[in-house]
Parts: C-alpha cells; structure tokens; sequence
C-alpha cells in the first residue's frame, strides 16, 4: 500500500505527534511525508518528500499571532501550484494532520483525505465552548484542510473517533522527578517581555524555551535556552510545574507527566481559546497573557496549584490500524467534512 502522510509544519506539536504515528503507518505500507510550514522547530527524523511553505501563522513576540507577517509571507500564487501538483492519485491512502495543500489537492481530484488531528476534534460540539465566540476563526479552522472522514486527538475521549493525545515514547521513557523548576514555552512572547514579566517572582527558577533565541542566556532566576526538543522534554519531566501556550501537545505532555500546568492561549489563535476552555473545565488555570492584572493568580498558581490527574495509554497504534483498515480500500469520492 502506498500511503501519503501530511504533516502542518506550523508550530511543533504536529511534527512531534508524527514521530510517533509514522512508523505505526509504516506497519502498514509504503509512506511518503509532505510537511509544509516554516514556523516548525522540530526537523522529523525520517526523509521528507514534499516540502512546501503552505499556509503558515506567523507568531508574534506579543502574546499572539502576527497577522500582518502572516499575511505578508503567505504566497498564495505557489501554494496554488502545489494543490494542483500534488499526485495525489497516486496514494492508496492520503492521511492528514491539518495540512492544507494536500487536503486541497485531494478535494480538487475527488481523492478521499482522512484526518488524523487535534483539530478533528477541537470544534467537537461535545467539548466546551471558546469564552468569546468568534467566527472567522471558526471558519477558518473549519475551512482550513477539508477532509473526507475525521479522527481526533483531545484531552478526553467521547468516543466517536475521539481519542486521547498521542504521548511519544520520548516523553513516556522519562524518568520523572522534581527538581523545583518551571519549564516555560511561551513562543508568542519574545524573551525581553518573559524576562520582565517573570522576574516578577525572583524565588522561582524559570526554565524558559525560546523561539528568539539561538543561545543560553541566564538572567538571575531565570535561564532563557533555544528550543531543543530533548532538552525540553528533560525540562519538564523534572519541573515542578509548566507554564505555557494553549496549544494541544505540550500541555497533553506535561498532564502526562504529573506537572501542575497553567496555561496562555495565543491572540488570534482560535484553536487555542477552544483549547483554553477545555483544559479550563478540567481545572487547569487559564490567564489571557502575562499583564500585572493576572499576577496573582499566577503567584496563587505557583504557590497552591496542582496537578490534574489523567489517563493518556498509548492507543497510537490501533487508531492508526483501525483508520487503514476502515479507509485504505475507499474507492469512491465521499462529500467532503471541514476539519
């Protein structure tokens, strides 16, 4: 079987899941990757072979995404010509993380494109409701990747087709301890704001990750580092406690491992808001960025806060055989569901 995996390259969490997912596909046949993004830190240890800027939100250094920047390095004219390039006919089976030039190609030639994402499930009427609605962000996310069928990652099941995150075995391998730090990825914020904002809290050790910085810098109580995936996973399996964005796998990944967890959904990410009220009504704090007027839920955080207790098994490869075996043998074009 010969099978197309995309990938969003924006940001890492999708790379991260994919380390994971690819070799259960692999069980399965021939897999050719596409990932396209340029916000991605992680590089996937297996060879890519479609490559393509896509279509890519651009984080700021304020808390949020910069649509201006978003705008401006988009390319509508390539990402155009990638859609309508794509060989998609030639897959036996086109399995999609919220990527969009493949889920096009495959709407465009009448191919059926299976979901495989968070984004799956975050507008799953089952789940709660972002704090204040918004409708182009709900359109875009649900317009963004168009697919033929869905299946989902959340923080809880509900079972229809709705599992629990995939947790790489990087981060189940962790030896799990205390060393009493805080391990922040904040990448909306750039690191003088971080700096000024935490300093706040002199007797805390901030462990932070930085989208902006290419080297350790260490600023009294607080270490500033370039992304690096092993040292990150490190950071947490040894924090007190993680402080950082509302995306969907880092705080998986910190539930997983013990960690009380506080988190800052991005402006103008409306999947993050979605996220935010999730992790919310399991009773995770939520603060909407780091001005004073949050200080002391911050400080009531770090002083009184607890972790929440969850259940993640690794089920990665039985959602993975029950998707192919559902879906490799679909010869027909099906009407298209919106991720």
């Amino acid at each position: 079987m010969k099978i197309l995996y995309a990938v969003q390259g924006t940001g890492n969490g999708h790379l991260s899941r994919a380390v994971d997912i690819i070799p259960c596909l692999e069980k399965h046949g021939c897999v050719d990757i596409l990932v396209s993004g340029i916000q991605g830190d992680l590089k996937l240890p297996y060879k890519v072979k479609y490559q393509f800027r896509g279509l890519s939100f651009i984080f700021g250094k304020s808390g949020g995404v910069d649509l201006w920047k978003t705008i401006r390095r988009s390319n509508p004219r390539k990402l155009i010509k990638n859609i309508q390039e794509l060989p998609v006919k030639e897959y036996d089976l086109v399995v999609n993380d919220f990527e969009p030039v493949s889920a096009w190609a495959c709407y465009i030639h009448s191919v059926p494109c299976i979901a495989l994402s968070h984004q799956s499930a975050v507008l799953d009427p089952s789940f709660p409701h972002a704090e204040h609605p918004d409708r182009m962000g709900h359109f875009i996310l649900d317009h963004y990747a168009p697919v033929t069928a869905k299946y989902g990652f959340h923080f809880k099941a509900n079972g229809k087709n709705i599992s629990t995150p995939v947790i790489r075995k990087q981060v189940r391998d962790q030896q799990i301890s205390d060393k009493g730090h805080y391990t922040v990825y904040l990448p909306s914020y750039d690191d003088k704001t971080l700096i000024k904002r935490l300093s706040i809290y002199p007797k805390i050790k901030w462990d932070v990750f930085s989208k902006h910085n290419t080297k350790k810098v260490v600023h009294k109580n607080i270490t500033i580092r370039p992304i690096n995936s092993e040292q990150f996973t490190e950071s947490m399996a040894s924090s007190t406690g993680v402080l950082c964005g509302a995306g969907f796998e880092t705080p998986a990944e910190a539930l997983f491992l013990g960690k009380k967890l506080l988190v800052i959904p991005m402006k103008n990410q409306y999947e993050q808001q979605l996220n935010a009220a999730s992790l919310k009504a399991m009773g995770i704090p939520v603060v909407k960025n780091l001005k004073p007027k949050y200080e002391n839920i911050i400080a009531d955080w770090l002083l009184n806060g607890e972790p929440i207790k969850v259940d993640y098994p690794d089920l990665t490869q039985q959602i993975v055989d029950k998707l192919v075996l559902t879906h490799a043998a679909d010869a027909y074009f099906t009407p298209v569901q919106t991720v």
